[in-house]
């Protein structure tokens, strides 16, 4: 049975693991603290890279940014990691093959494979932490758009300069269903600038009216969202993953959605495949490129 060393890049942490073609880890999880420069980043790489290339047949890549549609370099990063990371030759790291994909996209493919969204042929999935990542599956393919960055969750939800987003616009939907929309909701509607996602959530727990109030108003903008989505994709069904999917209310949410949207009804999910996910999808995502 093959195997991959499969990475997950992150702005703050670098995980890494060997896996099978059943999507299974087979070794420790190492992490490492993301470094600030993009020398160290790379050297980060090359170390992780030297210790257990020897053992395994393909270097798969779970990493935020856009990646392009040759799955080896990214068109697009994010702020939470050194500016020149674009830069990244990922094909010289390694004499065995290289595969590269956007960490959302992973996610993605390991449910779709193994995961809440195994046996659909269409889904959506959000990831719901900081921000909201998104992967897109038509047809049993990831949808990667002409350059390969599709499946940016940054849609406008108002038209009225509500917030201001991590992309520079303004009122996208990433600012309402992220953790850092959950904070902002729970500020306007508690006239507490510094109100916490942890005060709403205990606060839940505790039946306190004004804390269930807010939750459900982040969730009716989670579930505007997707309305949106499934009126355009009518997918099978949607996953949720990411820190904030704890807090959803699945069947809540796939009754609003389907009182509303026009397209057939949708399923909502939560994801299964867990915090690794990202590494498991790129593996078996390599694995498919490289098969043979």
């Amino acid at each position: 049975m093959k195997k991959a060393l499969a990475l997950d890049v992150g702005g703050t942490k670098i995980y890494s693991a060997i896996i099978n073609e059943n999507g299974e880890i087979i070794s420790e999880v190492e992490k490492h603290s993301t470094p600030k420069t993009f020398d160290e980043i790379e050297n980060v790489f090359r170390k992780i890279i030297k210790k257990h290339e020897d053992n395994v047949d393909v270097v798969a890549f779970s990493t935020c940014g856009a990646v392009n549609n040759q799955n080896d370099g990214i068109v697009g990063s994010t702020g939470n990691i050194a500016k020149e990371y674009p830069s990244m030759q990922f094909k010289s790291l390694s004499n065995k093959p290289i595969f590269v994909e956007n960490d959302a996209n992973c996610a993605a493919w390991a449910e779709h494979k193994i995961g809440a969204s195994k046996g659909y042929a269409d889904s959506v999935m959000l990831t719901l932490g900081t921000g909201v990542g998104g992967g897109i599956i038509v047809n049993n393919k990831l949808l990667k758009g002409k350059n390969g960055a599709a499946g940016e969750m940054h849609f406008k939800m108002y038209s009225d300069k509500r917030r201001k987003c991590s992309c520079g616009s303004w009122d996208c939907f990433e600012i309402y269903a992220s953790g850092n929309g959950l904070r902002l909701t729970a500020a306007e509607m508690s006239g507490n600038p510094s109100i916490t996602t942890y005060d709403v959530i205990n606060g839940v727990n505790n039946g306190e009216t004004m804390m269930i109030d807010i939750l459900n108003r982040w969730q009716e903008d989670i579930s505007n969202g997707i309305i949106g989505l499934a009126n355009i994709f009518d997918p099978d069904c949607f996953v949720l993953s990411g820190s904030m999917a704890d807090f959803v209310d699945t069947e809540r949410i796939e009754t609003s959605v389907n009182n509303e949207i026009v397209t057939t009804p949708t399923k909502i999910f939560k994801a299964t495949t867990g915090n690794y996910s990202g590494m498991i999808g790129a593996a078996l995502l390599a694995f498919e490129v490289n098969n043979g």
